[in-house]
This record gives structure tokens, sequence and C-alpha cells, in this order.
């Protein structure tokens, strides 16, 4: 039994609750226990320079995060994005482009900002599979607005972690438990299984191959709990 009496394979209470931000083309309060994302979505009709004249749209992502939302304050990144914030969000732009056919948003732009308000391990995953959520209601959006024609949104993503602890396989790590995992993995992973980006780190010793699998199938396990509920909240079947 984990410290927070929770079995190995057992996710935190996870919630996520759409239109959260009025203001926003989509958006979406993200909690996996203790970390809390707001996750918003903007759309601007214009793309990056560098995409102009080739029918195609773009969507990106901005991460931060709040001074206390961890443990000790964190200064706000004024000048420039740090390195770890800088991976962070390019983590979850490829993570949500991957599911888009960007031929369907012709000279459109979305960005996602991952807003964390309560750090306790997590934050990529959870800000992918929050962000997710505001990406598609955004996408709807557009359809009912008939900017785009055509749902560009190809198949459900989702993200989790998982570590080894203590010899233990487990999932869904939070503060506590990544400290002191001898392990740390993050899967992003499609409703269909398809992988999209494995992050693995052995931070003691290396591990088997037999060890990666069963954190690939607990991921996977993981991954279909959490489109489920991307579905519940989204109404989709």
């Amino acid at each position: 039994m984990r410290h927070n009496n929770r079995e190995n394979n057992q996710l935190r209470n996870i919630e996520l609750i759409p239109n959260y931000n009025p203001y926003a083309e989509g958006s979406c309060l993200v909690k996996f226990g203790n970390t809390h994302v707001i996750c918003t979505a903007s759309v601007e009709e214009k793309v990056p320079n560098w995409l102009k004249g080739q029918n195609r749209g773009w969507i990106t992502a901005e991460y931060g995060m709040l001074p206390r939302s961890n443990r000790q304050r964190t200064p706000r990144e004024l000048k420039q994005p740090s390195g770890r914030t800088q991976e962070i969000q390019r983590l979850i732009g490829r993570s949500l482009r991957a599911v888009v056919d960007l031929t369907q948003m012709k000279d459109l732009s979305i960005c996602i900002d991952c807003d964390v308000i309560l750090a306790d391990g997590g934050t990529r995953t959870a800000s992918i599979t929050g962000g997710f959520v505001a990406l598609y209601l955004a996408i709807q959006n557009l359809l009912a607005a008939k900017k785009i024609k055509t749902n560009p949104i190809k198949e459900f993503v989702a993200a989790i972690s998982c570590d080894i602890n203590c010899g233990a396989k487990i999932i869904d790590v939070d503060y506590e438990e990544d400290c002191h995992a001898q392990v740390d993995m993050n899967f992003v992973l499609t409703e269909s299984g398809k992988i999209v980006e494995i992050q693995g780190t052995a931070e003691e010793e290396p591990f088997e191959e037999s060890e990666f699998n069963e954190l690939m199938a607990l991921a996977k396990d993981g991954i279909k709990q959490l489109i489920a509920k991307q579905k519940e909240v989204l109404g989709v079947k």
C-alpha cells in the first residue's frame, strides 16, 4: 500500500471541469489529486510566419506555475521561460498536434495555456489531459461558428506518470513518491493505444525491459480511464 493508501494501479481522484473560463474558446480545470491546472484554449485567425501559404493551422502550448503552487515559492519567469518550462510546453504542444489534422485548420492557430495553481507531481501529464479537453471545446466552437468544416481531431489523447518506487510499479505519481523513485516515466498515448511520447529515466539502477513492459501496461490502463473521463465530461460516446 502506498503512503496515500492507493493501490499500485490506482489513479488519484481525477476531476475534469470543462468550460471553467467563460472567456476562452475552450477551457478545463483539471485535478489529479492535489495537482490542479487551469487549461485554456485561445483561437487566433493567423498562423506563424513560417506556416503562411501552407494551408495549415497550428497548435502550440504555454506552461507556467504560480509562485506558491509549490511547497516553496517559485519566482515568476518574467524574462524568459526556464529550460524545464520550455521542455514541458513543447511536450504539451507535440502531444496535442499528434491527434489533430492541421490541414483542416487552414490559417487558424490555437494556443493552449496551462497554468499550474497547485502542484503535487504530474503537472505535465495533467496539462496534456486537461489541455486536450480545452482543445476539443475550442474545436467545437470553431465548427459551430463555421470557421472550419470538418472536425480535425483524429482521436483522443491523454498522459500519465508511472514510477518504480521501492521496487513497486506505481501509477499517477505524487510529489513524495516522485522524490524517491528509482525509475521515473511519463507516457502520452492515444485512445487507440498509439505512442505519442515516452519519457523515461533510471534515477538509480538501470531497469529491465520486462519492468518497462509492466509500466507500459499500467500506463495503458490508466490512460483508458482518463480518456473515459474526458469523454464523459465532453458528452462524447
